[in-house]
């Protein structure tokens, strides 16, 4: 019964300002009738075709992503840049990315590995889960009969070939080559084809033949056979690094046979290679050319091309621009191109800031792991990504990132099966797992919950062949 004092106060009340609220009484329901009066909440998903990336941070609902299911309707291009600094997750997101895509019968991956531990490279457990031979490009084993890859190979076309041999000279000497040098190279390249039929041609034959050119090179441009060999000099000292210097025995060869270009996971291992070395880009100027030359069919599969350290790539100008027409020309033929960088400034503010730009462009989606929160700003400048996700990013555990894909903005936590457990996580990548596990360990209830999420992860992919169309 309610006390006089509270009677007197509300008939006060009524009568200065009207009748009082009705007093409700408390709702006492179940969770699952709840939901239909406090409707909850969530961003648009990116459909139910594709792989299974984890799920999404606030909603909780699964985050399935398929650039080419998504290619044409909600993405403009397929290629993704992967953004973050180390220990937060971004090798164990390329590993299960690559290991869920290839359920699928119709894909293909291409792999350059750049990191490695114990003397190779990071994807060595994965490609021999998979049956598959990493191709190992090592000068050292390369003298020793190792992997070798022919810039001279006659499945690349004859374009293709004076292609890459620009390429490579261009990178390596830093600026491009000039008329007159370039019409040496031209020359010395169209008379080693011409001539040499039993084999397959080879860098030497080229360097030899800069040397010394042929008299009717000189009389075809009407000008004196010393001339051609001067303007020649500077390609046959740079070409001559490939033949008789620090790279010799990877490129100056017939290509290495057994190269099975038809795997459904093919690994070039870089890991031996000095990652801030000039050799590094003209690898993957020579890698890139080959690649598209022998690799880019139209034969209706689709093919992802994984790239680590592709700062390498889009920090010079010529690779880039290399790259660049890959990235249009594949995308014609059913090609994704995923780029690994972990500062966006190690190219925004680097030599070739017009290619990145071009190349950054084509990339419609957008995946961020933690970074500093001056990077994180410069990033979200650079890729137009709103305040809110900006200010997220410094604050990202590992495993958890901002994902972008054509504007669209969720939080993703990966999830990894407990059978890809062991082939993800490599020495460097237990570094970012025991970061993950001590925070879950602190939320035990999380920790269970990710685990039946696993487990619905896991069973899912058993049916991934039905799953996309």
């Amino acid at each position: 019964m309610r006390d006089p004092l509270s009677v007197l106060t509300d008939a006060f009340t009524s009568f200065l300002f009207g009748k009082v609220e009705t007093t409700r009484l408390p709702v006492r329901t179940s969770t699952g009738q709840a939901q239909a009066v406090y409707l909850p909440t969530a961003a648009p998903g990116l459909g139910d075709s594709g792989v299974i990336i984890g799920r999404e941070v606030y909603s909780g609902k699964g985050y399935i992503y398929d650039p080419f299911q998504l290619y044409g309707q909600q993405l403009p291009a397929p290629h993704w840049l992967v953004l973050g600094e180390s220990g937060n997750g971004k090798s164990a997101l390329e590993k299960t990315y690559v290991l869920r895509q290839l359920r699928f019968r119709d894909r293909q991956v291409v792999v350059l590995d750049a990191q490695g531990e114990d003397g190779v490279g990071e994807w060595n457990l994965i490609a021999q889960e998979l049956g598959i031979t990493p191709i190992r490009l090592d000068p050292m084993a390369a003298l020793d009969m190792g992997i070798r890859l022919n810039p001279l190979d006659p499945a690349i076309t004859t374009t293709g070939q004076l292609a890459l041999l620009r390429t490579i000279i261009e990178v390596a000497m830093g600026h491009g080559l000039d008329e007159r040098s370039g019409f040496a190279l031209k020359v010395a390249h169209a008379y080693v084809n011409e001539t040499i039929v039993d084999r397959q041609p080879v860098l030497t034959d080229i360097v030899e033949q800069l040397r010394h050119p042929e008299p009717e090179s000189a009389e075809a441009m009407n000008v004196a056979i010393d001339d051609v060999r001067a303007w020649g000099l500077d390609v046959a000292l740079v070409l001559d690094r490939l033949v008789d210097g620090d790279l010799r025995g990877m490129f100056d060869g017939p290509t290495t046979v057994g190269i099975d270009l038809d795997a459904p996971l093919i690994v070039f291992d870089l890991s031996h290679i000095d990652r801030n070395s000039i050799a590094m880009p003209i690898l993957m100027a020579i890698v890139g050319v080959w690649l598209e030359h022998t690799w880019i069919r139209p034969d209706r599969k689709k093919r992802i091309f994984l790239v680590e350290e592709a700062w390498h790539i889009i920090n010079s100008p010529f690779v880039a621009q290399l790259f660049q027409r890959l990235l249009k020309f594949g995308r014609r033929l059913g090609l994704s191109f995923v780029a690994v960088v972990h500062h966006l400034s190690d190219v925004v503010d680097g030599a070739a800031a017009k290619e990145a730009a071009a190349i950054l462009k084509m990339a419609s989606t957008r995946t961020i792991y933690a970074q500093k929160a001056d990077e994180a700003r410069a990033t979200g400048r650079v890729l137009g990504l709103p305040r809110w996700a900006v200010e997220i990013i410094p604050t990202l555990t590992p495993g958890i990132a901002v994902w972008d894909v054509n504007g669209n903005v969720q939080v993703v936590k990966h999830l990894v099966t407990e059978t890809e457990r062991p082939l993800v996580f490599t020495d460097r990548a237990m570094t970012e797992s025991s970061a993950e596990l001590a925070d879950d360990a602190l939320h035990a209830a999380e920790l269970e919950a990710e685990e039946r999420a696993a487990a619905f992860v896991e069973h899912h992919l058993g049916d991934s062949e039905s799953t996309v169309a």
